[in-house]
């Protein structure tokens, strides 16, 4: 059960009925957080939790959030995967304060109420009370039922090895959330091979959780705010691409081909092209295209409003969004990569992670911005940015000179929040 919506504090005016200019309160608003975490975490929408190669045996669980709430992705006795809400529920303690790990059951420390691998209560102190002096005393009442106070489980969708979890189980089948033009782009990463974890990265940026949405849904920044990518030619405007978003305009993907780096109309005046720049280790660029790539060299998905799944030639992660409050996210980098992967491929794979997370050559440059963007805001908070380039409207493009994933996000944001001009 969710908790009743507040009353926001300030309702930021929109523009008419568009989504190109987005006010700043959007950003800095506390009670318009809680309404967004309702709306968008805790109902009708799916939340990537994990992927199933981090538990792979029974009892193998993983601490990790929907929105700002604490869960625990587990696999139970029968193999099953399962989502539980780490809350205990006699007087509501985290219990699991472990990040990750294997167990039998689950023990709340505080008055040692403990839960099977399915979040069934199935152990309870001093239940029948105590026997002191020839009589009972103390005791949970006769009416207590052990099943009424299991803890919260969530539904659960699984697709190829990457889990998603709701606590409105009456949430739309996973494939229809996702929509086929966006399953079309999921399923080309996650096909059904055996996926083995590379590691982990974690950051906390001081920004609204949705400006990293944005962030990957705009492909009008990286070939002027990243040096690496407009030098090397890994992400530039001139390189062939396609942007595309489902039905709602909620969920999208940036398709790229590489280009070759280089001098070019496109870097002209860009001061984050620097043609002198050279590698001390070129193995950085020892790109192997790879048969399932079809084409593209990077795809970075959006997944509204938890996650972003990243191939970036041959690095690949999934980033987790978990909110903390409305000024603040962590963002936790899972990289990853194919049991029939050669030693060599690995290797790759790692070495390219090293473009992104918290200090990537890349991805550094995304996160201070982000802080830098949630700075602005906060100074003046009745003012508006403006998406517009490439029009006013959303729809899908075969270029990256466009907002309009931007835009149609915030098409979406504005229904679902019932946002008025």
């Amino acid at each position: 059960m969710n908790a009743p919506e507040q009353p926001l504090s300030f309702v930021p005016p929109w523009q008419g009925d568009g989504s190109h200019r987005i006010p700043f309160g959007v950003y800095t608003d506390a009670a318009l957080h809680q309404r967004e975490l309702e709306r968008f975490f805790y109902r009708g929408h799916w939340s990537y939790v994990g992927l199933e190669a981090e538990i792979p045996n029974p009892g193998d669980f993983k601490r990790t959030a929907v929105g700002e709430r604490s869960v625990i992705l587990l696999r139970d006795n029968d193999g099953q995967v399962r989502v539980v809400e780490n809350v205990c529920a006699h007087r509501g303690v985290q219990f699991c304060r472990e990040r990750s790990g294997n167990r039998s059951e689950f023990v709340c420390p505080y008055h040692q109420w403990n839960y099977d691998l399915q979040g069934n209560l199935i152990g309870v102190p001093f239940r029948r009370g105590v026997k002191q002096d020839g009589r009972v005393n103390g005791g949970m009442p006769p009416d207590f039922k052990p099943e009424e106070h299991g803890l919260t489980k969530l539904a659960v969708a699984c697709r190829n090895g990457v889990v998603f979890a709701s606590f409105d189980h009456g949430v739309e089948p996973l494939e229809d959330y996702l929509g086929p033009d966006i399953l079309h782009y999921f399923d080309r990463v996650f096909d059904g091979r055996q996926l083995v974890i590379h590691g982990y990265s974690r950051q906390r940026i001081p920004g609204n959780w949705k400006l990293m949405q944005e962030n990957i849904k705009d492909p009008y920044h990286p070939g002027l705010l990243h040096t690496w990518f407009v030098t090397f030619g890994l992400w530039r405007a001139d390189n062939r691409s396609e942007l595309k978003m489902d039905r709602h305009f909620r969920h999208a993907a940036m398709i790229s081909t590489r280009g070759q780096g280089g001098k070019g109309s496109v870097t002209s005046g860009v001061s984050s092209f620097k043609e002198q720049m050279t590698l001390n280790d070129d193995r950085f660029l020892d790109i192997v295209p790879e048969p399932w790539w079809n084409g593209p060299t990077a795809v970075l998905m959006t997944l509204f409003p938890s996650v972003i799944i990243q191939q970036q030639v041959n690095s690949l992660s999934t980033r987790h969004i978990q909110p903390v409050g409305h000024d603040a996210f962590d963002f936790v980098w899972t990289h990853f990569g194919f049991a029939d992967d050669t030693p060599e491929m690995t290797q790759r794979r790692l070495r390219q992670a090293n473009l992104f997370g918290p200090a990537g050559f890349v991805s550094a440059d995304d996160g201070e911005v982000i802080e830098f963007s949630q700075s602005g805001f906060a100074q003046k908070p009745w003012h508006r940015s403006v998406a517009e380039l490439g029009g006013k409207t959303a729809e899908n493009t075969d270029h990256m000179v466009t907002e309009t994933l931007i835009r149609g996000m915030y098409a979406y944001w504005r229904r679902v929040m019932e946002a008025e001009a």
